[in-house]
């Protein structure tokens, strides 16, 4: 076999695993949750396409995955309390990409460069008004658990998850939808929560109520 084509081979075989893993850790979870679009016509019966591309990825959001889908330019009433300690600003990270589809203002299949016209509905529609919802986007550090006698440590209290809250749940140091939220479904768990909520056990990991 000449050097060209064992070099082929290898590349070959390299891709065949990557695939594999990608299947068995992200799309063999996604399958059958409403995050799998897969038997819509639209999506040519892929799964990550909707929010996920291997070229030509938006990167207006910070540390977005190799983001498809387009993003929302709405503007948001967030959370506000008198017993809030935590600065609470505009969706950012992974907030706004969940926004993209959640908020209703951009439709569902909308991604790849094309405007589509399936809106998000129902339960899952949060509106652009976040008032009454937990507060996300906002920097949950130990200064803020030192702040708010409520909140556990996030630096050093543990996440039920193998590690901290921090390492576990934060992204880049904040609250996000993602800190109770997997997409990707790879706890199992209902409503895609990052683990179970049974005896309010997802609250109480950061809540000492």
């Amino acid at each position: 076999m000449s050097r060209n084509r064992k070099g082929l081979m290898g590349v070959v075989g390299v891709a065949v695993v990557a695939l594999a893993l990608c299947l068995s850790s992200t799309a063999g979870t996604i399958a059958g949750t409403d995050h799998d679009f897969s038997s819509q016509g639209w999506s040519n019966g892929e799964i990550c396409v909707v929010c996920h591309t291997p070229h030509n990825a938006n990167t207006t959001v910070t540390a977005a995955p190799l983001w498809n889908h387009q993003v929302s330019t709405a503007t948001y009433t967030v959370y506000s309390s008198g017993t809030l300690n935590a600065t609470v600003g505009q969706p950012d990270g992974a907030t706004k990409l969940c926004l993209s589809c959640h908020d209703g203002t951009v439709a569902i299949d909308s991604f790849g460069g094309r405007t589509g016209t399936q809106m998000m509905s129902g339960g899952a529609l949060v509106g652009t008004s976040l008032s009454n919802d937990h507060p996300v986007s906002f920097t949950y550090d130990s200064a803020l658990a030192t702040t708010d006698a409520g909140l556990k440590n996030p630096a050093s209290a543990t996440s039920g998850l193998g590690s901290t809250i921090a390492a576990d749940m934060l992204d880049g140091g904040k609250m996000q939808c993602s800190s109770c939220h997997d997409v990707h479904n790879g706890s199992g768990v209902s409503k895609l929560l990052l683990k179970s909520n049974a005896g309010s056990a997802l609250c109480l990991t950061c809540h000492t109520k």
